[in-house]
């Protein structure tokens, strides 16, 4: 067992393009391993680990698209029963029964010898030279110093010239006479190979490198610490391959490491089935294979792993059932979404009373839930949503009272709720939308003090709202649309002060609104339209100041329309259509900013306010036949004096004698034109709006001509289109259409298409390009945005008007597009992946705030334009590209991160990211080089005034941590926000006496801390100080 832990240690270490060598390696003998996951306050607690755990969620250094966690630790410790001395070099020894494994050989993609840092290899030739040259202590130790990279100068202390190490830092001895016993090099901040030279050292029991950067294998000559019991490598970068490229199949030989309690082979390319074998892992506890391209169906013997306590195999391309035997084990969580699984969930799942966490979505499971389903297991989270279940709701699943989230959106449940989950207490997110269940909802169902969520929309549910709806504090939304609910809107909605979202749409309710809804301060969206409520919107509106969204259409809502609507502040949709309001339109509805406007089928009356007497609010107001303005078909007919008539009649006859002269010759021009712009129009297949809009899509059209032309780049050209009610909007025309394709084909793709740019206009920013609308028209596809009148940042930045860009206004757009990506990485779901930062997609208002665009736009254009050759629409612009890109081929958020880096150094230096004074180097290594050779006033823009200097130089460190030549280094889009806040927190520095910029010193001790779970990282960073430039 030994041998065989020892064996897929070494292969998980070493792992690289070549084959794993099949000649037995070297073991310790008297000696049990201990890998211990997850232990950050105590690493050296041997009693709160778990043994024999393998963990391949690992990253190698020189290979920075690795993953986000270092979380590894292997201890060592001195095993009373002792097994006899082989020779290590003999391939027929085996500790025991246990036969030598074999791997399949799993292979490291696209690794590149030259990311691998030359601190990392240890020389052969210098290990050979000492190998058998005897050497004293000191010299011994000092070799063990030479080996390793010490960037914090701990080992200072280390003087070769000393008789004795032992009163060096981190050396322990048994004197006399002087044998080190002892070496802890822990929290040192040491870069490097295991220092091998330490086992020349006979007496050594002890060897401590925790929080270090000890990147390479274990050597095979560690078998010569004969003495060694304690090996500490905690928290160092000896295994992480999670998100590493991972290819190929499982190996079946994992099957006979019997010790394994921990498998992870997670985030990787693993393809192929999951070996039957690995049913033989008998102390096996966990094993994770999430997000990989595993397929085929899950081995019928799982139910041998008797040990198993949670299984993950999630996000891969798995058929067929789920097995009985594996749902018949004492799991804890078991995670099967994202696949293609059919079938009922077998019974014995309810057999496990340990059951916490159960999550089954997006698959094709059909069937009801296992009747017993929570008697025996203390459930705490179900979701087996979007697939095709049926049947009624289990009627214990709260039996435990640990439930927290039941999701069940989009299956073809039935029934009603059951009165036992009413008495749940610890109920946080319900949501049963888009099912088939209809009846009562039971009164303490409304009144959960823990749910924040409650989601019962699309179903048949009737009866009323209870008013023990009072008791649900913590409530923030409430989706019920689209039901049979009946019955007045209770008051005690009004005391929900959490309450952010209350959709009611498409219901049967009465009665008034309550008025206590003023009262609710936090609330967003309010949406109660197609009811039968009535009486008067409440006058004191205006107190809810957060409301983005007020749709009380399709009622019978009468009285005026209140003014205080035009106080609150955010408001954008506003739709109060098909009542019936009457008097006036208030004036102060002119100072709202509304994307959404309707107003019509009311009975209001008299004059439109100024700023809706144009042609685009028309639609606005149909159906109103009191009103009246400057819109043809709003106003009554004006009766006309005999002698105006006469004088109309006079001149219609001049005009028509006119006409006939030329009537041939225009006739046949206008058909013609006619019939080319028709033929041009028909083509519009497709026209989705996001916002109220003003324009029709053949003022578009019409003007995507070569004079209109303001840009173009590797996604297309954008043109700028005035309308006719003089407002003007930029037009993307998205290049890679393929002509030829078939219909079927081009189906899919305008499918593909629609799906995301459907979200893309869902995206709701300051500082993100409003998306108007979107349109197919025959083979071109059209994205319509709001016009930036400043254009792009890289062409103000670049052109002779770059010195107009003072430094206040360069911040101003650096926090602006931080919050934008910000917003995109960190606040959308799921989180989009711009793909393509950079200068010209950062735009201008007329105050110079920026505005992210093309966001989505390159990933759009690889799946409307599949074989382009243009390396832009897959990857990003020249310049801007991270470098992991050239052998991972895959672009996540750390890549946004990276060119938005590229940004700020853009912004600070003023000079573009391909500049010829840069030669073969790109603009990040040229100031990273300058910076350090010649100091940061050869880096900074000589048009910036030097007032700022320090809060420039804050700025400039931001963008090199964000260009790390390792993904995992760089900061998050929300830590880069909040670094840019505190960076410009004093904008008003005055400058040295000398006039010269002082660069900031980049500490390399940046404290890191690293998460778990789903991969996210934090970066402590201290505050930033300047220092007197050398």
């Amino acid at each position: 067992m030994v041998k065989m832990l020892w064996l897929a240690s070494k292969w998980l270490l070493e792992l690289s393009p070549r084959e794993i060598p099949s000649q037995p390696i070297q073991i310790l003998p008297h000696l049990y391993y201990e890998n211990i996951i997850k232990h950050y306050n105590n690493p050296r607690n041997v009693n709160s680990f778990n043994k024999n755990d393998l963990n391949i969620n690992t990253s190698l250094v020189g290979a920075p698209a690795c993953g986000d966690v270092m979380e590894f630790q292997i201890k060592i410790d001195n095993k009373t029963t002792k097994t006899s001395k082989k020779k290590p070099n003999n391939p027929s020894s085996k500790p025991g029964p246990t036969p030598t494994p074999t791997f399949s050989p799993l292979k490291y993609p696209n690794a590149l010898p030259s990311s691998m840092p030359p601190s990392f290899t240890l020389n052969n030739a210098t290990t050979s030279k000492y190998n058998h040259t005897p050497l004293s202590l000191t010299q011994t130790m000092f070799l063990v110093k030479q080996s390793l990279s010490d960037p914090t100068n701990a080992l200072s202390s280390w003087n070769r010239r000393d008789d004795t190490p032992c009163n060096w830092q981190g050396i322990s001895c048994h004197s006399p006479p002087a044998r080190v016993q002892s070496v802890d090099l822990s929290d040192f901040q040491l870069v490097g190979p295991f220092p091998l030279f330490l086992c020349r050292l006979p007496y050594l029991r002890s060897i401590s490198l925790a929080n270090n950067s000890i990147n390479s294998s274990l050597p095979l000559d560690l078998s010569t610490c004969q003495n060694l019991t304690t090996l500490d490598l905690s928290q160092n970068l000896l295994l992480f391959l999670a998100g590493c490229n991972l290819v190929g199949q499982i190996p079946s030989s994992f099957g006979r490491l019997v010790s394994l309690r921990n498998l992870d082979l997670s985030l990787n390319q693993l393809s192929g089935s999951i070996p039957s074998s690995i049913s033989q892992l008998k102390s096996i506890e966990q094993i994770e294979l999430y997000n990989n391209s595993l397929s085929g169906e899950l081995p019928l013997n799982m139910g041998n792993l008797t040990t198993l306590k949670r299984f993950d195999a999630a996000m891969n391309e798995l058929t067929g059932t789920i097995p009985t035997g594996l749902c018949g084990l004492q799991l804890e969580s078991l995670n099967l979404y994202n696949n293609r699984l059919e079938g009922t969930l077998p019974e014995s799942i309810t057999v496990s009373k340990k059951l916490q966490e159960l999550k089954l979505f997006n698959n094709k499971l059909s069937g009801p839930l296992p009747s017993q389903l929570g008697v025996n297991s203390p459930l705490q989270s179900l979701d087996v949503s979007y697939n095709q279940f049926s049947g009624e709701i289990p009627e214990n699943l709260c039996a435990k009272g640990q439930l927290g989230d039941i999701i069940l959106i989009f299956n073809s449940f039935s029934g009603e709720i059951p009165e036992s989950l009413g008495k749940c207490q610890s109920l946080g997110r319900v949501r049963f939308k888009h099912n088939r269940f209809s009846g009562r909802v039971p009164d303490g169902f409304w009144g959960l003090p823990r749910v924040f969520l409650l989601e019962l929309a699309e179903n048949s549910f009737s009866g009323e709202i209870s008013k023990s709806i009072s008791s649900a504090h913590n409530l923030s939304i409430l989706s019920i649309s689209n039901n049979r609910f009946s019955g007045s809107l209770p008051d005690e909605i009004g005391s929900l002060e959490t309450l952010v979202e209350m959709s009611a749409s498409g219901n049967e309710f009465t009665g008034h609104i309550p008025l206590s809804l003023v009262k609710l301060k936090q609330l967003v969206r309010l949406d109660l339209s197609e009811n039968e409520i009535n009486g008067r919107i409440p006058e004191g509106i205006k107190e809810c100041m957060s409301l983005n969204e007020l749709n009380l259409a399709n009622n019978r809502l009468s009285g005026s329309i209140p003014g205080d609507i035009g106080s609150l502040p955010v408001l954008n949709y506003l739709d109060l259509s098909s009542n019936s309001f009457s008097g006036k339109v208030p004036i102060e509805l002119q100072n709202l900013k509304l994307n959404v406007f309707n107003l019509s089928n009311n009975q209001l009356s008299g004059e439109l306010p100024p700023f809706y007497a144009k042609e685009n609010y028309k639609n606005s107001f149909l159906g109103n036949p009191g009103l009246c303005g400057d819109l043809e078909g709003l106003c009554p007919k004006i009766s006309r004096s005999k002698n105006q008539t006469n004088m109309w009649i006079l001149r219609s006859i001049f005009v028509l004698a006119g006409l006939v002269f030329v009537v041939g010759v225009v006739w046949f021009f206008m058909k013609y034109r006619s019939f080319k712009k028709n033929k041009k129009r028909a083509t519009v297949t497709k026209w989705r709006s996001f916002h109220k809009i003003g324009f029709s899509e053949y003022e578009i059209t019409d003007c995507l001509k070569e004079e209109n032309v303001i840009g173009s780049g590797g996604s297309g050209k954008v043109y700028k289109v005035v309308l006719s009610n003089g407002d003007a909007v930029a037009v993307k025309k998205l290049s890679g259409v393929k002509k030829e394709e078939s219909l079927s084909a081009a189906d899919m793709e305008r499918d593909e298409f629609e799906t995301e740019v459907e979200m893309l206009g869902k995206i709701r920013h300051k500082n993100i390009v409003r998306l108007w609308c979107c349109c197919i028209t025959g083979d071109d596809k059209l994205l319509v945005y709001e016009y930036m009148p400043n254009g792009s940042l890289g062409d103000l930045l670049h052109s002779s008007k770059g010195g107009l860009l003072d430094w206040p206004t360069r911040y101003k757009i650096a926090l602006d597009a931080a919050e934008g990506l910000s917003y995109l990485h960190h606040d959308c779901v799921p989180p989009i992946v711009h793909r393509d930062v950079k200068s010209n997609n950062i735009l201008l208002d007329h105050e110079f705030s920026a505005r992210v665009a093309d966001f989505g736009v390159a990933k759009i254009v690889k799946g409307v334009g599949k074989g382009a050759e243009s390396m832009s629409v897959i990857a990003g612009s020249c310049g801007y590209i991270a470098p992991e890109y050239a052998y991972t081929l895959r672009v996540n958020e750390k890549s946004d991160i990276y060119s938005f880096g590229v940004v700020i150094l853009e912004l600070v230096t003023g000079k573009p990211p391909t500049d010829p004074e840069f030669g073969e180097e790109d603009m990040v290594k040229w100031v990273c080089a300058t910076y350090n050779q010649k100091g940061v006033d050869q880096v900074i823009d000589p048009r910036l005034d030097s007032t700022y200097k320090e809060e420039i130089c804050r700025v400039l460190d931001i963008g090199i941590l964000c260009t790390d030549a390792l993904p995992i280094n760089r900061l998050s889009m929300r830590k880069v926000v909040k670094l840019l806040q505190e960076a410009g927190g004093e904008n008003k520095l005055k400058a040295n006496q000398d006039g010269n910029l002082s660069p900031l010193s980049i500490s390399p001790s940046w404290w890191v801390s690293w998460g778990s779970g789903n991969g996210a990282v934090t970066r402590e960073v201290p505050a930033l100080t300047s220092v007197p430039s050398s």
